[in-house]
């Protein structure tokens, strides 16, 4: 499969500085392996060989192998065992992989990994578990355990769809798990669900007014309730999380740490980190450089900035530009250029219980300064855009400035679920590529029940843009609403179903398993400019892998989402290990504080018990939590969704005049 990055603008490198310590001495040395043809040419006795496996290359020239040799951190030979064997010498450490399937490694294309890990440890996750009777539980344990003034934080990586009940939390819920602890529980884009003690802490009461772009809900009486509705912008959520005590600096290097870890647990060896709101550089940078300095860190990380305050981007960018460069850095922390924010004012929600967002008239002559910055400089920049309305006025800046100042670095259009083809036709000239994310494993529900089935059938249209030759990267958009694991977006590429079971895409566009893995790894390169580095298991590449607890290629679909890696391995160097390569693993302290989630629960990763094919559902089979006894006993129905919607009926709490069904009619 061709991503066209033979020919792309800037392919084999993102600025005007080297990337120090091995990206360069990496593709030099791909070059010569390619040149050698594998292990048979080579001489040099390797540091350490793999055998016994099923090792999925990604290399044309030698797509399958059964071991991997390595020297220097960099892949020196693929082939049979005997062929590899061969080059061992007495110092060489040989392991027995058990034949076990392995791969490249992991590569997360837009992820918030450095925000995320500071507040790792502090966070209940809610991935994987079966049933809200079990969420609840986790909820009252971890609020029992908890110290004030600190909170209990449910950030991310779950929607209602996965629990057997079918449905949220109530509130009367949430309260009576955690009575006296401060309570935050994140519901995708749209909602955040506050307990009454939360409430308190925060000062949110009958007089406090609603934020812009936000609502606070409130009762007969016109007290809050604890819900937090974004209507339609997210920083009511965000800036409510923002508020919590943080942990002390220790803490929060040791939270990178166990996150790094949770994702090696994975099978992820890299990431791009798309920067944040409040994640201001240099300033909150300094953990992840700290770890980098101690030699601690367990993944590549090439990050993105991100401007932070509206009516200052282009000063945030004008100072970033004079203190930094693209590929600063090393081959395990570099800065990779600007975004996924440049500019506020064109920030287009992606929260689909709302209408689509319509950006202000003056976003284009403030994106536009902005983006001759970067060109000038020859800055790659990504920005994020869900909608293709808003893509389609994006381009339109993008494409002026490219014909005053050529661009001669990458460009991303990060999420692009609703791109149209004369878009992708747009990006593809301009030599752009495309972040895709599986957001709709855990919102596809309600794209559906706003846009209809026919319209989430290629939301976002991958297959389209990969026949077009378009760079195309896979990712998460972790940590905040989707999952961090990327096999529930393998999952999803491969199935086109949602985390609850419905299917969005049919057949034909969804992906075959190679293509999926190669958007996770090879695709994924051109992201960073090290697609000549990453990607493929090949002489020259970084010797970063996973092997495999399950065989991806042979495994029912269903079981992909409980697939983890058992050795992981960045750099040649053993960054995770379990089972039969447990003793391999480096020792890793506790987590802390003491009573973090992290030390006590199992984290998704290991909850593979939990993960199974979920029920069978209708598009509107969900169940009512208010009491309701109305609903059809074959659809079912939601009044969440009823609430959240602009419907034409009276009183939304009654099954036919809110989301009835069409029984009645056949």
């Amino acid at each position: 499969m061709s991503h066209g990055n033979n020919n792309h603008p800037n392919a084999s490198g993102i600025g005007r500085r080297p990337v120090l310590g091995g990206l360069a001495a990496a593709a030099a040395l791909g070059l010569a392996g390619a040149k050698r043809a594998g292990a048979q040419n080579m001489t040099d006795q390797p540091d350490l060989i793999l055998r016994n496996g099923k090792v999925t290359t990604l290399d044309p020239a030698q797509p399958g192998a059964t071991a991997i040799a390595v020297t220097d951190g960099l892949i020196t030979a693929t082939g049979s065992d005997r062929e590899v064997m061969a080059l061992a010498g007495t110092a060489t450490k040989i392991i027995d992989l058990g034949g076990r399937r392995v791969i490249p490694g992991l590569n997360d294309s837009h992820t918030h990994l450095i925000r995320g890990g500071l507040n790792y440890n502090m966070e209940l996750r809610w991935e994987n578990v079966p049933s809200l009777a079990d969420a609840l539980a986790l909820l009252k344990a971890q609020a029992e355990r908890t110290p004030a003034p600190q909170w209990v934080r449910v950030v991310g990586g779950w929607n209602e769809f996965q629990f057997a009940e079918r449905r949220w939390p109530t509130l009367d819920e949430i309260n009576a798990a955690a009575p006296d602890t401060p309570v935050f529980i994140l519901h995708l884009y749209s909602h955040a669900m506050l307990n009454a003690a939360a409430l308190k802490v925060l000062g949110i009461g009958k007089d406090t007014p609603n934020p812009p772009g936000g609502v606070i809900e409130r009762d007969a009486r016109g007290e809050p309730t604890g819900l937090l509705i974004a209507k339609p912008s997210a920083l009511i959520l965000y800036s409510t999380l923002a508020q919590g005590p943080k942990l002390p600096v220790e803490e929060q290097l040791n939270s990178t740490r166990h996150f790094m870890r949770e994702l090696n647990r994975l099978g992820v060896t890299s990431v791009i980190d798309a920067g944040g709101g409040g994640q201001n550089y240099p300033d909150d940078y300094d953990v992840i450089e700290r770890l980098h300095a101690d030699g601690q860190l367990t993944l590549r990380i090439a990050y993105n900035l991100f401007a932070q305050k509206a009516g200052e981007e282009l000063s945030d960018y004008e100072r970033w530009v004079a203190m930094t460069e693209p590929g600063a850095g090393d081959a395990f922390l570099r800065v990779n250029g600007a975004g996924e924010n440049l500019a506020w004012s064109a920030a287009d929600f992606e929260n689909f219980m709302e209408p689509r967002p319509d950006l202000a008239p003056s976003m284009e002559a403030e994106l536009e300064k902005i983006v001759e910055l970067l060109a000038t400089n020859k800055w790659p920049f990504r920005i994020h855009a869900t909608y293709d309305e808003t893509i389609d006025r994006f381009l339109t800046v993008i494409e002026r400035v490219n014909g005053k100042t050529p661009l001669a670095a990458r460009f991303t259009i990060d999420h692009a679920e609703t791109v149209s083809q004369r878009n992708m036709e747009r990006i593809a000239a301009l030599g752009g590529g495309i972040a895709t994310q599986h957001r709709m494993a855990f919102q596809g529900e309600y794209f559906v029940d706003r846009y209809g089935a026919r319209a989430a059938e290629a939301t976002p249209p991958i297959a389209r843009m990969l026949e077009m030759g378009l760079p195309v990267g896979a990712g998460t958009d972790a940590t905040r609403v989707a999952s961090y694991d990327p096999w529930v977006g393998l999952y999803w590429m491969t199935t086109g179903k949602t985390l609850g079971g419905l299917r969005l895409a049919p057949e034909a566009n969804t992906l075959d398993r190679e293509t999926a893995l190669r958007l996770w790894t090879e695709g994924s390169a051109w992201f960073s400019g090290e697609e000549g580095a990453k990607g493929r298991l090949a002489p020259g590449r970084y010797a970063d892998l996973a092997v495999l607890s399950a065989d991806y290629f042979a495994v029912p679909a269903a079981e992909i989402r409980g697939i983890t890696s058992v050795l992981t391995m960045v750099g040649g160097r053993i960054v995770y290990g379990t089972a039969d390569f447990a003793d391999l693993a480096p020792p890793l302290p506790p987590a802390s504080p003491d009573w973090s989630p992290v030390r006590t629960f199992d984290s998704p990763g290991q909850r593979t018990a939990a993960v199974s094919a979920p029920p069978p559902q209708t598009q509107h089979a969900r169940a009512c939590h208010d009491g309701c006894a109305s609903a059809c006993s074959l659809h079912g129905h939601g009044h969440q969704i009823a609430w959240a919607s602009p419907l034409p009926v009276s009183d939304k709490r009654a099954f036919w005049g809110a989301l009835g069904c069409s029984c009645f009619a056949v």
